[in-house]
């Protein structure tokens, strides 16, 4: 990168979704007049009476929580999408078409506990929630087309329950996202004969200027096309597919570095940090030669605890554009290495 391209306005490319990025790094001097939010507190305490997701607890279906210890699955009692969906209607005009759109939507409790968030839980407690999402996508998959499994954390990112949790939601459908991932891959697979996100793994690695945590199976970097502020791709350096395709070693790696990752998170701005993040992973069904599994987070944060990044006027209506560089981003994210801020 060249000290123009990184102080002047450009656009970046990415390969994995054919979308463009404006990068305006100038605009970072301006001053912040906007709205301000009120940093989210979370819980301290292990068990809230209220709450819909603790154990023993009634949820508001009516059904009650088992007195489980360490992660839980259960079927959304709100679910987006249903497993009996009828067949749409016929279009009768070529401008409204419409299909069936036929899932199973599941939560995933983290713990037990309700103040324990991912940075939080100790080695072998997130161990147990990889296991977990790797044996609901094994078993899913066997049913489904695409089965995503995600997260969001904090009420910036709408999350309506503090206790920490994430959803899996499998669909016969490949998602409009995940379908254009897929062709991208594809596409680079064929043209260079090698896997699009394996070689940008390898290039970032050595150039590291990206690069946020690494370990022994894993890469975690600013895209350098990222549209969020401090977004981050977390990619195995091993060619796998799928979260249930893990070798042991590696999976334990994984739980390793989201614990160190979430940690930088929220060490940031020393606060809860939010976030939306999800996996991606190889759909049935589908020539999956050029596909790396892979985890996109996505965080709202922009300046500090209560300035956020809102996507509006250019982004909704041209591309998407940021000020922050994602170099500079990954120096700031690097700098946040460490001991998690509440227990320093």
């Amino acid at each position: 990168m060249t000290h123009v391209t990184t102080q002047t306005p450009h656009r970046r490319f990415n390969p994995l979704t054919g979308d463009w990025v404006l990068v305006s790094p100038h605009r970072m001097n301006r001053p912040w007049n906007g709205q301000a939010e009120s940093p989210e507190i979370f819980p301290t305490i292990s068990h809230a009476p209220e709450c819909y997701l603790c154990p023993g607890n009634m949820r508001a279906s009516g059904e009650q929580n088992p007195n489980y210890n360490g992660p839980y699955v259960f079927d959304n009692d709100f679910p987006a999408v249903l497993d009996d969906a009828s067949s749409a209607e016929a279009p009768d005009n070529p401008l409204f078409l419409s299909e069936s759109a036929r899932g199973r939507a599941r939560v995933i409790c983290y713990s037990h506990d309700h103040s324990k968030t991912l940075p939080l839980l100790t080695q072998k407690e997130v161990e147990a929630i990889v296991s977990t999402w790797a044996r609901e996508a094994r078993d899913l998959q066997d049913h489904y087309a695409h089965v995503q499994i995600f997260e969001n954390r904090g009420l910036m990112m709408g999350c309506s329950n503090p206790h920490p949790h994430g959803q899996i939601w499998a669909t016969e459908f490949i998602p409009t996202r995940v379908k254009r991932e897929h062709d991208c891959q594809a596409d680079w697979y064929r043209n260079h004969g090698s896997v699009l996100l394996m070689s940008l793994a390898q290039e970032e690695s050595v150039r590291s200027v990206r690069t946020v945590v690494e370990s022994e199976y894993w890469i975690c970097l600013v895209p350098y096309w990222a549209e969020w502020p401090f977004e981050t791709l977390l990619l195995p350096k091993l060619n796998v597919k799928r979260l249930q395709d893990l070798p042991d070693s590696a999976a334990s790696d994984l739980a390793s570095i989201l614990r160190e990752l979430t940690t930088i998170y929220d060490n940031l701005f020393a606060c809860s940090f939010p976030y939306s993040m999800g996996w991606h992973g190889a759909p049935s069904g589908v020539d999956d030669s050029g596909w790396l599994l892979h985890a996109h987070f996505y965080p709202p944060l922009l300046r500090s605890s209560s300035v956020r990044k809102f996507m509006v006027g250019f982004e909704m209506l041209a591309e998407a554009q940021r000020d922050l560089t994602p170099e500079m981003a990954a120096e700031r994210l690097r700098s946040a290495r460490g001991v998690h801020y509440s227990m320093s």
